[in-house]
């Protein structure tokens, strides 16, 4: 129960349930940082210490550290290592294989890395999620709904998120939530009645141009717990380039932060 009670005690803590996706793209940081020894470390340290008290979790995206090459890896490192004890960290990976391989990934990303959850793929099965859970205290969110337009192409065919959104459920909810993403409007009510008490994690909300009012209306647990996490990447921490990119970034953050609230 490790991560849903850390998620718990956040939101009681920052009244929030804004999630910061850390997608620091090592070409799109502020100009004054480039000299910086490592750049995205010195900018993922300033991002969190200008947000970390209206944030309900973190989430780094594996990608943009792995494509910055040893630099990139020791700044997801530190940053791994930075962020406060009482704020879930959640690592973007979505992966998901056949059991042996999976137990290597889920060994690396919790016990090396030490992160809360991971997301995963689980359209390989039920191995995928077996082969996480053999250790306790581990928590997943499998793709159920994407935000992306191409999510069509299969989890809207043949309504498959639905299957996924009862597998999903069928682990509950100290062990396994849903990725549902913010702009799949139509689908998000039938999400939540699939999965009434499932964790939701909800990209899509600013530059994908989901809508924060029907992320609470439809996927709301209620009032006390919420039951989702917004994740916001681009429209925080790239919300301005200027040497106040920080400052910004809590702006962004907290203005978001109060949206949310001001729904429920």
């Amino acid at each position: 129960m490790q991560f849903y009670n850390k998620i718990i005690e956040a939101l009681n803590t920052n009244k929030s349930s804004v999630c910061v996706g850390l997608d620091s793209d090592i070409r799109k940081i502020p100009e004054s940082l480039r000299n910086d020894t490592n750049p995205l470390w010195k900018f993922n340290k300033e991002i969190i210490d200008a947000t970390k008290e209206v944030v309900i979790a973190y989430k780094p995206n594996y990608a943009f550290y792995l494509s910055a090459g040893s630099k990139g890896l020791e700044a997801l490192e530190k940053t791994l290592d930075y962020i406060p004890s009482n704020i879930p960290v959640i690592l973007d990976v979505k992966c998901g294989d056949i059991g042996n391989t999976m137990e290597h990934y889920a060994d690396g990303y919790f016990d090396v890395m030490k992160v809360d959850a991971i997301t995963i793929n689980p359209l390989m099965g039920s191995d995928v999620y077996k082969a996480v859970f053999k250790k306790q205290g581990r928590f997943v969110f499998a793709l159920a709904l994407t935000s992306n337009p191409s999510a069509q192409d299969y989890l809207l065919t043949n309504e498959l998120y639905k299957t996924l959104a009862i597998d999903i459920h069928s682990y509950g909810k100290y062990q396994a939530g849903a990725v549902v993403g913010a702009t799949q409007s139509d689908q998000l009510k039938q999400m939540r009645e699939l999965m009434p008490e499932s964790l939701f994690l909800v990209p899509g909300i600013g530059a994908q141009g989901g809508s924060v009012k029907d992320v609470v209306d439809n996927a709301k647990i209620n009032k006390e717990i919420p039951g989702f996490i917004i994740n916001s990447s681009r429209g925080i921490i790239f919300a301005d380039s200027s040497t106040d990119f920080a400052e910004s970034a809590y702006k962004s953050a907290e203005a978001l932060r109060k949206e949310i609230n001001a729904y429920l």
